[in-house]
């Protein structure tokens, strides 16, 4: 297994050098503030899925939303830097993924009710 999976952070604490960005999302989770959508960007290796995976343990834990995972529910198990992934989280990579084909398909997806509460 890649190094960088192996220790992939499982919490915005654990996130290193990126408090721009972890900080204004620990207050919005905080303040029960979460936005619709959010959109990461940035060079290769700076933490954008590691990110974008904690946000979903965060907005999809049972104890959330909130800053700090429970980590024992089935939805935080699932979203786990090492879990098996959740049929109600759309991950992809938008640069591989950027047609508009692929744009059309998200937007079906994201359509569907979650399959789990």
């Amino acid at each position: 297994m890649a190094l960088y999976r192996t220790y992939r952070p499982a919490s915005l604490d654990e996130v290193v050098g990126q408090e721009h960005v972890t900080g204004p999302l620990r207050r919005a989770l905080e303040h029960n503030r979460t936005h619709h959508a959010y959109l990461f960007a940035g060079p290769r290796g700076c933490g954008k899925t590691s990110t974008a995976r904690i946000m979903a343990r965060s907005l999809n834990c049972e104890q959330g939303p909130t800053p700090d995972p429970c980590g024992v529910c089935n939805s935080c198990l699932d979203l786990a830097p090492n879990g098996p992934g959740s049929i109600d989280v759309i991950e992809l990579d938008a640069a591989s993924h950027g047609g508009v084909e692929d744009t059309r398909d998200l937007r079906e997806r994201a359509m569907f009710a979650p399959a789990s509460s």
